[in-house]
């Protein structure tokens, strides 16, 4: 017998109407008589994706492709300036300072990054066991990646200075002043000290999230066959994490050729002692700022920061590869 819709209800008189369940869908995905089909639009994932894309346009890509076309202009601060080709390229080249700079960047990858990738690792696995107390320690190392640069670079100066707590202690051990914001080549190490320990806790949580992926059975097995815990060390983690290796190399190169904060609040805007310890983005600043600054020129030391930043990681990542093989 068929059961009365409630128009057939209404209809017949009766009082009472009894609401019928929508039919269940379709297994299969078939579409049912009179079932309405909604069309989704080409352009919809677009819509959802545009607060996204206009605000990496805005503040990437724009600026990206602004700085290239200022580079090949003799544009200044307050004129629009003309196209000059190659011409700030070429005068780069017989810029003494861009090669002081150049040189500086470099010697600071050399510095910084080896220590980047193999400290973390060797602190990550101090921490990365669980025993009462860990998390203090864990939280004490992670506190400078946290910690303002401006006031961890003031509290180096003025622990380094020739006035400072270091020299205070090297003095009463009978060393005498050591002046490691006056000499050239110390204060680009203190840099690089700087950024060392800025960086320790920031790379260890890397590491230790890759060594929770290591799976306990190979240290164990390997501890059963007679292996010390530097021949574990060699044998079952490095290889384990070799690939977040990599990844912590490629991020501290890239970091370390742009650095700019720690040199510059420990030398000075002039870059040191004759401005012997200026690095590229340095020269970026000091060349392309003020009333009367050079943005053709500093965009063009930009676009040199750039692509030397992209040869590093390509470099990385094919060193990678041939180990792979």
């Amino acid at each position: 017998m068929k059961t009365p819709t409630a128009s057939t209800a209404i209809r017949s008189g009766s009082t009472t109407t009894e609401p019928v369940s929508p039919e269940p869908p379709d297994p299969a995905g078939r579409t049912r008589p009179g079932q309405r089909i909604r069309r989704h639009l080409p352009t919809s994932p677009w819509l959802f994706a545009a607060p996204g894309l206009l605000v990496a346009g805005a503040f990437s890509l724009y600026p990206f492709l602004s700085t290239v076309a200022n580079s090949f202009t003799d544009r200044r601060t307050l004129i629009p300036g003309r196209f000059v080709g190659l011409a700030n390229f070429q005068e780069m080249l017989g810029d003494e300072m861009f090669w002081i700079g150049l040189r500086n960047s470099t010697l600071y990858v050399l510095g910084v990054v080896p220590a980047l990738v193999i400290l973390p690792l060797l602190l990550a696995l101090l921490v990365q066991k669980q025993i009462p107390g860990i998390t203090f320690f864990r939280s004490a190392f992670y506190t400078p990646v946290v910690a303002s640069i401006v006031v961890v670079g003031l509290i180096w100066v003025w622990m380094l200075d020739e006035r400072g707590l270091v020299n205070a202690v090297l003095e009463a051990v009978g060393i005498g002043t050591v002046g490691f914001l006056s000499d050239q080549w110390l204060l680009l190490l203190s840099a690089m000290t700087v950024t060392v320990w800025k960086g320790l806790g920031y790379y260890m949580i890397i590491y230790l999230a890759a060594l929770a992926n290591v799976p306990r059975e190979l240290h164990e097995a390997a501890s059963v066959d007679g292996a010390g815990a530097v021949r574990r060390f060699v044998t079952v983690t490095l290889p384990a994490v070799r690939s977040t290796m990599v990844l912590v190399g490629a991020l501290a190169s890239v970091a370390a050729f742009k650095v700019f904060s720690e040199v510059y609040l420990m030398a000075g805007p002039a870059g040191g002692p004759a401005g012997e310890d200026t690095t590229l983005v340095m020269l970026v600043q000091r060349t392309g700022t003020g009333l009367s600054g050079r943005v053709g020129y500093a965009s063009a030391i930009s676009v040199v920061v750039f692509v030397v930043t992209v040869a590093l990681m390509l470099l990385v990542l094919r060193a990678d590869r041939k180990e792979d093989r």
